[in-house]
């Protein structure tokens, strides 16, 4: 992606800088201040967020698999003149981190990549403080099922839903194809059950979720747009870190538990 230049992977823009917390935050979950904030930017290179949540007033760690997409946030650093902390690694072994250290993990679309999200959910888990916030986006798990176009006038569910192989290559190569897969890439499709209940047994309780809106009704048919009015392409989870000495023995037990109760 970063050889090919692909949108995510261009340095941050003077207009998006201009106003760098809305930038990243538009719905507002950051609270309207992350000044002196520790953040992880988990599986995030690629030269825009790290240096969006260092104008924003935080110290920023990021951490990526890819040397050329570090590579893109060292640049952006060195041109903005923010201090970004770079390691390369894997999202699902934080091992190099210290425990409970961050106030907030923010972790773009790249948990497809890997077979287990909960094993991802585990180590982010370790790095946050009691209390600190995991915002992270995702791939639809029925949006991996369906089919990139509809020739024959509607998408179809082209993939079982209980796997533990990836999800086929598309085999088609267009502007929609590439946005909606990465080519070349392996990707899983992870379930609900996995997803959201996987988050809550990590340690994590959910405070919102949503499905970013990309449909427009008015889309041409086999475009981008026109498939998100029937399949949401992404979904979104605010979660927060529970305090270490809660389980979920009440819970279970028939107790509804909810934040700061």
């Amino acid at each position: 992606m970063a050889a090919a230049d692909a949108p995510l992977c261009r340095i941050v823009s003077d207009a998006e800088l201009a106003d760098p917390l809305r930038t990243v935050d538009s719905i507002g979950w950051l609270g309207g201040s992350i000044q002196g904030w520790k953040v992880l930017c988990l599986a995030g290179g690629g030269g825009r967020q790290s240096c969006l949540y260092a104008a924003a007033g935080a110290h920023v760690t990021v951490v990526d698999l890819s040397p050329a997409m570090l590579e893109l946030d060292r640049e952006a650093a060195r041109k903005r003149g923010y201090s970004v902390r770079l390691i390369e690694g894997s999202m699902d072994d934080l091992s190099m981190l210290a425990g409970a250290d961050f106030d907030l993990v923010v972790h773009p679309v790249s948990t497809c990549y890997l077979p287990d999200i909960v094993v991802v959910y585990q180590q982010v888990a370790t790095v946050l403080r009691d209390g600190g916030l995991y915002i992270s986006q995702h791939k639809s798990p029925v949006s991996l099922q369906t089919s990139i176009d509809r020739p024959s006038g509607r998408y179809a569910i082209d993939h079982a839903y209980y796997r533990s192989a990836p999800v086929p290559d598309p085999k088609i190569s267009s502007s929609v194809a590439n946005r909606l897969r990465e080519p070349g890439a392996t990707e899983f499709l992870h379930r609900w059950e996995d997803m959201i209940g996987g988050l809550c047994r990590s340690g994590f309780v959910i405070e919102d979720l949503i499905e970013p809106m990309h449909a427009d009704p008015k889309a041409s048919p086999n475009s981008f747009a026109d498939r998100a009015n029937y399949v949401p392409p992404y979904v979104r989870i605010k979660a927060r870190r529970r305090q270490a000495d809660r389980t979920f023995r009440s819970e279970r037990a028939g107790t509804l538990w909810l934040p700061d109760s």
